[in-house]
C-alpha cells in the first residue's frame, strides 16, 4: 500500500531523511519507531504529500504522492503529531467543515461511523477546547477516518496522554487494524510491542533495522559482546572504530581494565573476530562474553550515538 524509495530531505545542509527506502503491506501495522528527531514526522509529512522531498520517491497504492496528489490523499487518513483542531467548535461543527472540504456525500452516514467508532458520542456537541486530551485525539482520528481512507499515518498519537487515555486509544488503534492499514510513528517502545506486525527503527534520519518483533529480538539475542581489555583506552577506541564487525560501541576505563560492550555487525558470533583483533593489536583479553538484549534494549543500542 506504501512504498517510500530512496527518500532524502535537507533542510538547508542539514539533512533530515536520509535514503529511507521501506514498504507498508495492506493490512499491517507498521510501527515506525525511533528517538526525537530522527526523521519520523519528516518521513510522514513527505508520505502524506505535506513536504516535498529533496530527493527520491513515495508511492501510495502504485500511484507517485508527487505526479498524483489527490489520488493518494484520498487513500490516506492522518493524524498529524500537534492534531490541529478549531478549538472553539464542536466535533459536529470541525466535522462538517472536514466534510464539505472534501466533497463528502452522505454525510450524516459517515457522522454515524465515525463516531461509532472513535466513541465521541458524548461530546459531540461540546467545544473541543473543553475536552480532554483523549477525546481530543478521539477527535483528530476521526477526522482522519471521516473519507473512509484505506490507510491510516498516525503521528505519536499517545504522546500526552495518561495512562488510562493511552490504553482507550491503543485499543482504538487495534480496533481500526482489522479495517485499516496503519503506519504508526511513535518514540514509544511498549506502542509498538503491543500494536505493530513489524517494525522500522529510524536514528538520524537513516533505517537502522527493520522486520517483526519477534525477528528482531531473535535476530539480536546473544548478540551484544562484553569485554575487559588491558591495554590503552584511547587505542581500543581507535581501532574499535575503525573495526568492520562492530556496529556501535561504548568503553569505560576502570582501575583494573578497560571495560566496553559492543553490538556487531552482520550475523554470526564475532567472538573469534573479537578475539584476533585483540590479538592484532596487542590488548589482552581479560573478559569476553555475549549478552541476550530484548527489543527495548535493541532500540537503546541501535539509536544511541556511534563510538560512545
Amino acid at each position: 500500500m506504501i512504498e517510500v524509495k530512496d527518500l532524502y530531505k535537507y533542510y538547508g545542509e542539514d539533512p533530515a531523511v536520509q535514503g529511507i527506502t521501506f514498504n507498508v503491506e495492506k493490512g499491517e501495522i507498521l510501527g515506525f519507531l525511533g528517538p526525537n528527531g530522527a526523521g519520523k514526522t519528516t518521513t510522514l509529512r513527505i508520505i502524506t504529500g505535506y513536504l516535498y522531498p529533496t530527493k527520491g520517491e513515495v508511492f501510495i497504492d502504485g500511484k507517485s504522492v508527487l505526479e498524483d496528489p489527490l489520488f493518494c490523499k484520498r487513500k490516506v487518513g492522518y493524524l498529524p503529531e500537534d492534531n490541529p483542531l478549531y478549538t472553539d467548535l464542536t466535533p459536529r461543527e470541525y466535522l462538517s467543515f472536514c466534510a464539505q472540504v472534501r466533497g463528502i456525500e452522505n454525510v450524516k452516514k459517515r457522522f454515524e461511523e465515525v463516531m461509532g467508532k472513535t466513541q465521541i458520542h458524548d461530546v459531540w456537541e461540546k467545544p473541543i477546547g473543553e475536552l480532554s486530551k483523549g477525546y481530543r485525539q478521539r477527535v483528530g482520528i476521526a477526522q482522519a477516518l471521516l473519507h473512509d481512507p484505506e490507510i491510516l499515518i498516525l503521528d505519536e498519537p499517545t504522546t500526552g496522554l495518561d495512562p488510562v487515555q493511552i490504553i482507550e486509544i491503543r485499543n482504538l488503534i487495534k480496533e481500526l487494524s482489522k479495517e485499516k492499514t496503519i503506519l504508526l510513528s511513535t518514540h514509544i517502545l511498549p506502542e509498538v510491542q503491543m500494536l505493530a506486525t513489524r517494525v522500522v527503527i529510524i536514528h538520524k534520519g537513516l533505517i537502522r533495522v527493520e522486520g517483526t518483533p519477534d525477528e528482531l529480538s531473535k535476530k539480536f539475542k546473544a548478540r551484544e559482546i562484553n569485554f575487559v581489555l588491558k591495554g590503552d583506552e584511547n587505542k581500543i577506541r581507535e581501532k574499535l572504530e575503525k573495526a568492520d564487525f562492530v556496529f556501535s560501541f561504548e568503553i569505560e576505563k576502570k582501575e583494573d581494565g578497560v571495560y566496553g560492550k559492543f553490538l556487531p555487525k552482520g550475523d554470526g558470533d564475532v567472538r573469534e573476530k573479537f578475539a584476533k583483533f585483540a590479538y592484532e593489536n596487542g590488548f589482552l583479553i581479560l573478559e569476553l562474553y555475549s549478552k541476550s538484549l530484548g527489543l527495548e534494549e535493541v532500540f537503546v543500542e541501535l539509536t544511541k550515538e556511534e563510538g560512545k
